[in-house]
């Protein structure tokens, strides 16, 4: 992506923002919808762990939950160590920026999915079980309709939230300018660096993308009460 005609040092982090937005929007669409049918109906011990895993980012700090997944996915970590011996670097690259991304946001679409899902009325799933129709059949062609204002909602929210998104991002990412700088990781640069006038130009790239969120937020609730 070639986004010509901007100031030096805002067209690298921003180009990397928009495809982390991009890359992000596709795993939380994936997210959103497994987690509507695994996460749902009867709690069990996968779900209550698997649910704990999830909302872990909403209540722990950033910059600890990027230390906990850089010990697991360095060159020394658990899982770091099998993807070094497929060739795949995670920390300090491109990777790295897309997890963080992915994990600040999760919790926002899963959650937005769960409560949708468990707040629907068991005569919907009733209808469609008498009919003959499987659990999967149900919830891909009766429920996930139903949620989709629901998904939608989760889907701009994680993204609005994962694109501010520092702490974890500086772990994994690194930081490292013209690879892995963001544009939230930018204007702290640009700060640091006493460059107010490239941190208020991100800023107002900021601003500009989270009042175009906002937007389609209030886009979406005029289509729920519709």
């Amino acid at each position: 992506m070639h986004i010509p005609a901007l100031p030096d040092g805002i067209a690298g982090p921003l180009e990397l923002s928009l495809s982390t937005a991009a890359v992000t929007l596709v795993l939380h669409l994936a997210a959103g919808v497994l987690a509507g049918y695994f996460l749902t109906g009867r709690r069990s011990v996968f779900q209550t762990i698997a649910d704990g895993i999830v909302t872990l980012p909403l209540v722990f700090p950033p910059i600890a939950t990027g230390f906990l997944l850089l010990l697991l996915l360095g060159r020394q970590g658990i899982i770091g160590q099998g993807l070094q011996a497929l060739g795949t670097d995670i920390i300090f690259s491109r990777n790295g920026v897309w997890i963080a991304s992915f994990i600040a946001g999760l919790p926002l679409v899963v959650k937005s999915m769960q409560t949708a899902v468990e707040g629907m009325p068991p005569s919907l799933s009733e209808a469609a079980w008498t009919l003959g129709k499987s659990r999967l059949h149900t919830y891909l062609f009766v429920i996930l309709p139903a949620a989709r204002n629901a998904l939608l909602t989760g889907l701009v929210l994680s993204v609005g939230r994962s694109l501010g998104e520092v702490g974890i991002t500086l772990m994994l990412g690194g930081n490292i300018s013209g690879k892995t700088e963001t544009v939230s990781l930018a204007i702290y640069n640009a700060v640091f660096e006493g460059n107010l006038d490239r941190a208020l130009i991100l800023s107002g790239l900021l601003a500009l993308f989270s009042l175009s969120m906002f937007h389609l937020l209030k886009k979406i609730g005029g289509t729920t009460e519709g």
